[in-house]
């Protein structure tokens, strides 16, 4: 039996603010390994 992946996010794109340390790398990471193509801003 196959179950689907609820996060598949392929061909999604997703913008990351604060993306370099903390939360919000964590939130990167986790976003390009479901698949989404991710674009990271900060200072």
């Amino acid at each position: 039996m196959y179950v689907s992946d609820p996060l598949d996010l392929t061909s999604r794109t997703a913008i990351v603010t604060g993306g370099t340390k903390g939360l919000g790398r964590v939130i990167a990471t986790t976003l390009l390994n479901h698949g989404a193509e991710v674009i990271v801003c900060a200072r």
